[in-house]
């Protein structure tokens, strides 16, 4: 549905694009933490884990960001009836 000129769906999943984009580069420095981690690389492994955790505070924030734009579609004052 649109709402006031804006393609409601449509930034729903580009929002869902920019999580599992989110989500894919989060897995590869998980990977990358543990080979640093393995290969007793202390700092660059605790760098690659801070990476990790502000991915995870991103990705939280686009489900907010999702119940957001539900909560605007529900409340933009339009009414479909059959007729």
């Amino acid at each position: 549905m649109c709402a006031n000129g804006v393609n409601t769906q449509q930034l729903k999943d580009t929002v869902t694009q920019i999580d599992e984009a989110i989500a894919l580069t989060r897995r590869w420095t998980h990977r990358m933490y543990h080979l640093a981690d393995n290969g007793q690389m202390e700092r660059s492994s605790k760098q690659l884990q801070k990476i990790q955790n502000a991915l995870d505070d991103i990705r939280e924030m686009l489900d907010e960001a999702q119940d957001a734009i539900d909560r605007d579609d529900a409340d933009n004052g339009v009414t479909v009836t059959v007729v």
